[in-house]
Formats: C-alpha cells, sequence, structure tokens
C-alpha cells in the first residue's frame, strides 16, 4: 500500500521544487510590496505607515518545475514595548524557524541599527540572500560598491541582489537566483495557488491598507480591522467590519468630517475586493473604541493575532 497517497501527501516529481522563503526587515524597507510582486497578486497589504504587516502572509508562486512559498513577515519591532509589538516580534522569529532560505531586505545603500537588530536575528544555519531594495531610489551606483563592502564584512551572504521590488524584470531576476536554494521536493500547494489566506482575512487586511492610506501619520499604528460577518450569495459576498481604535479622538479620525473618510475608507476597500475576488461586494464599516487592546494579550487573541 502506498502510505503517502493513502495519507494525501503528493507524489514525488521528478525535478519539482518546493520550499520556505522567509521575508525579513525592519519596518518600511519594502517587504510587503516585494512579497506582491513576487507572487504577482496582493496579497499583503502596502503603506509608508510602520507596521502594515502584522501576520504571517504567505504568498504562492509556481514558475515551471519551482514552487516558491513566501513568508512575509512583520518588521522587527525595536521601539513601542507593547503586548502586540512582542507578538509581532515572536511572529518573525518563529517564521525563521521553519524556512529554507531568507531575503534579509534592506534599503540600497542604507544600514542602521534597526537593520542591524534584524540581522543579528537571523539563523546561522539558513542562507540568507540580502535584498537592497529600492534601487531606483539610488542615483549613483558606483556608491553602492563600498556599502557593499562594509555589508559583506556584517555576514557571510550567500547571494547579493540589488533590486526595484516594482520593475518585472528585477523580480523575475530574483526567482531564478532564489530557485537553486530550494529543496527538491512535491509542491506544497496547487500549481494556481496565491496565498493560504482566506477571503475573509484577505478582506480585513484590505479595510486597513485603506485605513492606514487615507488617514495618513494621524492616526496611530495601533487601529485594526475585526471582521464581523462574511457571507457569499452566489456572486454576492456580504461582509461587515468593525474598525478598532484605541481612543475617542482616533474614532473622530477614521470617521472624518460628515462621515466622509469612513466612506472613503469602504469605497476605495470595496473595489479592491470586488477585483480581488471577482465578485460584487457589499460592505458596511463600523469604527468602535477599545482602550489599550493593543497591550492586552486577550484582546490580541480576540482580533486574530497569532
Amino acid at each position: 500500500m502506498d502510505l503517502d497517497a493513502a495519507f494525501g501527501k503528493p507524489a514525488a516529481v521528478a525535478g519539482q521544487r518546493c520550499g520556505l522563503v522567509a521575508i525579513v526587515g525592519r519596518p518600511n524597507v519594502g517587504k510587503s510590496t516585494l512579497l506582491n510582486a513576487l507572487v504577482g497578486q496582493k496579497v499583503s497589504i502596502t503603506s509608508r505607515k510602520a507596521q502594515t504587516t502584522r501576520h504571517r502572509i504567505t504568498g504562492i508562486r509556481t514558475e515551471g518545475d519551482a514552487q516558491f512559498v513566501f513568508v512575509d513577515t512583520p518588521g522587527f519591532q525595536t521601539k513601542h514595548s507593547t503586548a502586540l509589538n512582542r507578538n509581532l516580534n515572536r511572529t518573525v522569529q518563529g517564521v525563521l524557524g521553519d524556512v529554507d532560505v531568507v531575503l534579509f531586505v534592506v534599503e540600497a545603500g542604507r544600514f542602521g541599527l534597526d537593520d542591524a537588530k534584524v540581522l543579528a536575528l537571523l539563523p546561522e544555519d539558513k542562507p540568507v540572500i540580502l535584498i537592497a531594495n529600492k534601487l531606483d531610489a539610488v542615483h549613483r551606483r558606483a556608491e553602492l560598491m563600498p556599502w557593499l563592502k562594509a555589508m559583506q564584512e556584517r555576514r557571510n551572504f550567500a547571494e547579493f541582489v540589488p533590486l526595484s521590488a516594482r520593475k518585472d524584470a528585477d523580480v523575475k531576476r530574483l526567482l531564478g537566483i532564489v530557485q537553486p536554494y530550494l529543496p527538491e521536493q512535491p509542491w506544497f500547494y496547487e500549481e494556481d495557488a496565491l496565498t493560504d489566506r482566506s477571503d475573509r482575512f484577505l478582506a480585513s487586511e484590505l479595510i486597513r491598507e485603506k485605513l492606514f492610506r487615507l488617514t495618513g501619520d494621524e492616526l496611530p499604528y495601533s487601529c485594526t480591522v475585526v471582521i464581523d460577518k462574511f457571507q457569499e450569495e452566489g456572486n454576492l459576498r456580504r461582509i461587515a467590519a468593525t474598525i478598532i481604535v484605541e481612543r475617542d479622538a482616533h474614532k473622530g479620525m477614521v470617521i472624518g468630517d460628515k462621515g466622509e473618510v469612513l466612506k472613503r475608507i469602504g469605497s476605495e476597500a470595496r473595489q479592491e475586493l470586488e477585483r480581488l475576488m471577482d465578485a460584487k461586494v457589499f460592505l458596511e464599516l463600523w469604527v468602535k473604541v477599545r482602550s489599550g487592546w493593543a497591550d492586552s494579550e486577550e484582546h490580541l487573541r480576540s482580533y486574530g493575532y497569532e
């Protein structure tokens, strides 16, 4: 009897490669943008606000004989010692123990204390590829040489890849560089899979992205989105969500004058959800104040933090 077949384990296919690839770095170096580019579709939200990514997001890309399972992590937090940030840091450290290769993302030509703290966490027994992102912001490429030499003295990186996550050619080149580091084994997912996250989870993330983008720097990062209802009715999705903030003043920022900000958040989130899900979306949004939620382990668990 074939035990692998009996228990649903995929049969080995000659030449197939599959592996877990962690994307790590301090906040705002472009990890989520890179993940979305590698997958070819948005699976992780992006904004200029620190700590946009709060969960372990898995994106999947299958090219030829290789299946890349990318894990986007929260930017490792060195400030604000709240329960939320401790939770985020545990997520980063938990991911690193499971993966086959690590993409360490920094801004090309820059390396600060927060970058160094992330680098110190990276396992010594895993290949680490240095990703110098935002290359398009570097005006003189020759200036990168002394920086690269200094980086090589910090760690023996398996590869050095300068790129812009917004350029398709750079992303395709990165896939080719990572592929040999994937173990030869059967794929974990179907060939057309893009993420292991549910539509319900992606809905909460997209609403949170619009929240951050439309409130700018005025609203502290300690707000979250909870999906209260997610119903599928044929080609219609009925979604009700609550935006959780810590103070009444924050609630006013989210709602805006005559409710204009909340309306824009809802409208932009609905339009993107319809494109993502290829379905009509009816979206209701509410705003509630929960003081101290970001420093409460109980609240974090109830809001879906790992």
